[in-house]
C-alpha cells in the first residue's frame, strides 16, 4: 500500500522500492508540466518532498532521507529548528515586511550579526541590506566597489562561483552557463585558483600556489600588463560549487596583500561558507585576512528564510540614495530567525561541533585515500568534497560520481555534486549534525562508492 501521509514518519535512513515512488512520482510530472525548465536538483534527486526534521527530511511516500545537502547550505540548524521556527512565528504577529526603515527586528539582526564579526572589524563595517539572495548581494558589492573607485574592471578567479544573475554570472568560472547569454557584463579577468590537485598552471603541489598567484601579482603590477588597475578583487575561501576547494593560506594572504598595496577593495564571498559552515562564523577568520567587503545570505536567518547583505569598509560608502535596492530587503521574519540562530549558536556551541564533527568526516572517509579513483578528499569544517578521477589519465570522473549519488538516495542519504563534470560529491550537513548521523551518513556512502566504483 502507497503511504501518502506527510506525518513525521520514524527519523532514520529507510527507502522502500526504486525513486521515486508513486506519489513523488505525480508530483515531479506535475512539476515537469508546468514549472520552468530551468529547475534542477529534482532531475538528480528525484523525490518530492513531504516535512522535514534536524538533519532528516521524507518524501511523499514516507521513504526517510539523511540530508547532507540541506537547502544547498541555508538550513545551517537543520530543518524546522524549533526556536527559529518561534521566533518567526511570533515576529510575523507583529510586522513581516518593512522595507528599508529601522524596525525592533532588523535593529537586533544588524546587532547580532555586527557582533560575530572579528573585533578589528566591527567598529568600521556597515551593512546594507540586499534582495533576498546571495546573487543579489554579489550585484550590490560589485556596485559598490565600482561607485567607490570609480573604475570598471573587476577580477575573479577559475572555478568560483557568484551566482545566477546577469552580472554575478559574468563573475562565475562555469562557461556552461554563460554561453547561451550574448552580451555579459564586460571587464572581468579570471585568473588561477589555487586549486592544487589540479593545477591551473600545471605545476607540482609544492610550486603551484607560488605561481597562480605570482601571476596575478604580476598582472596588476605591470603597467604594461594589459588589465586597468580593477575595481575589485572577489574570492571565495572555499569554491563551493567549484567542487568544495578549500583555498590555499598563502595564495589568500598573499591575495590580500596585493589588494591592499594596491587599493583595490578585496571581495570575499561568503555566501555558502559564511554563519558558520566551516568552524568560525566566517571562512576568512581561517586565513588571518580583514577584508574589504563581505557578502553574505544563505545561511542567515538559519533556517531558510531569504535575506541577504554585504558588509563594507566605512570608507567605501559613497552610494546615493536608493543606489542598491530590493522590494524584499525587509524581511522581517528572517531578521528575527537570525537573531534566534545567533542566540543557538552561542548557546549550543555549535560552531565547536561544526570543528568536532568535521574532525570526525575526516577521520571516516580517511579510508578513501587509497582508492585510486579518488583523486582528493577534502573540505574545512561541515563543508567537504571527494573529487572522483580515472586514474588513467586524470580526467574527471563525472559518471562514477552521478551513480554514487543515485545509489546514496536510493538507500537514505541526500548529497550533492559539484566540481569539473560534476565529479565532486559534496557534503553539506546542518552544522547541528551529531556523531551519529555522521557515520550513519559515511555508512551509506563509502558502501555507494565501493558498490559503484570501476573494476579495480
Amino acid at each position: 500500500m502507497t503511504r501518502t501521509s506527510t506525518a513525521r514518519p520514524a527519523l532514520a535512513p529507510r527507502v522502500e522500492g526504486a525513486l521515486p515512488g508513486p506519489r513523488s512520482a505525480e508530483f515531479l510530472e506535475h512539476q515537469r508540466q508546468w514549472e520552468s525548465s530551468a529547475r534542477a536538483y529534482p532531475r538528480h534527486l528525484p523525490i518530492a518532498i513531504a516535512g522535514a526534521e534536524g538533519s532528516y527530511l521524507w518524501d511523499m511516500d514516507g521513504n526517510v532521507f539523511v540530508d547532507f545537502l540541506a537547502g544547498a547550505g541555508v538550513l545551517s540548524l537543520g530543518h524546522n529548528h524549533p526556536e527559529l521556527v518561534h521566533a518567526a512565528t511570533e515576529q510575523m504577529h507583529v510586522l513581516t515586511h518593512g522595507l528599508d526603515f529601522p524596525t525592533a527586528a532588523k535593529r537586533e539582526f544588524v546587532d547580532a550579526q555586527l557582533s560575530m564579526l572579528p573585533p578589528a572589524l566591527r567598529s568600521r563595517m556597515r551593512m546594507h541590506f540586499c534582495g533576498p539572495g546571495g546573487a543579489n548581494a554579489v550585484d550590490a558589492a560589485i556596485k559598490l566597489c565600482k561607485t567607490a573607485t570609480g573604475r570598471g574592471d573587476l577580477v575573479s578567479f577559475q572555478g568560483g562561483f557568484h551566482g545566477s544573475s546577469h552580472a554575478a554570472m559574468a563573475l562565475t568560472g562555469l562557461v556552461a552557463q554563460k554561453r547561451p547569454i550574448a552580451n555579459g557584463v564586460p571587464g572581468v579577468h579570471f585568473f588561477p585558483y589555487s586549486y592544487c590537485a589540479r593545477c591551473p598552471v600545471g605545476l607540482s603541489p609544492d610550486t603551484c600556489t607560488t605561481n597562480c598567484v605570482g601571476l596575478l601579482e604580476r598582472s596588476l603590477r605591470d603597467p604594461n600588463g594589459g588589465i586597468p588597475l580593477p575595481a575589485a578583487v572577489i574570492l571565495e575561501m572555499v569554491q563551493g560549487e567549484g567542487g568544495i576547494i578549500p583555498a590555499d593560506r598563502d595564495f589568500v594572504r598573499r591575495v590580500r596583500a596585493l589588494t591592499a598595496e594596491l587599493d583595490v577593495p578585496l571581495v570575499v564571498d561568503e555566501v555558502q561558507t559564511g554563519c558558520g559552515r566551516t568552524g568560525t562564523w566566517f571562512a576568512f577568520e581561517h586565513y588571518d585576512i580583514e577584508p574589504d567587503v563581505i557578502i553574505a545570505s544563505k545561511a542567515l536567518s538559519g533556517m531558510g528564510l531569504p535575506v541577504a547583505v554585504i558588509f563594507y569598509d566605512r570608507r567605501l560608502d559613497g552610494w546615493a540614495p536608493g543606489a542598491h535596492t530590493g522590494t524584499f530587503r525587509g524581511n522581517q521574519a528572517a531578521f528575527a530567525a537570525g537573531v534566534a540562530a545567533v542566540r543557538v549558536v552561542r548557546r549550543d556551541d555549535v560552531l565547536g561541533n561544526v570543528r568536532q564533527r568535521g574532525r570526525q568526516l575526516a577521520q571516516r572517509l580517511a579510508t578513501l585515500h587509497g582508492d585510486v579513483w579518488v583523486r582528493e578528499v577534502r573540505g574545512l569544517g561541515l563543508m567537504w568534497g571527494i573529487e572522483l578521477a580515472d586514474p588513467r589519465d586524470g580526467r574527471p570522473a563525472g559518471g562514477y560520481a552521478r551513480a554514487v549519488q543515485a545509489y546514496a538516495l536510493q538507500h537514505g542519504l541526500i548529497v550533492e555534486l559539484g566540481g569539473r563534470d560534476d565529479s565532486v560529491i559534496r557534503l553539506m550537513p546542518p552544522l547541528t549534525v551529531t556523531a551519529e548521523e555522521i557515520d550513519v551518513a559515511c555508512a551509506i556512502l563509502l558502501d555507494a562508492i565501493e558498490h559503484c566504483g570501476p573494476p579495480r
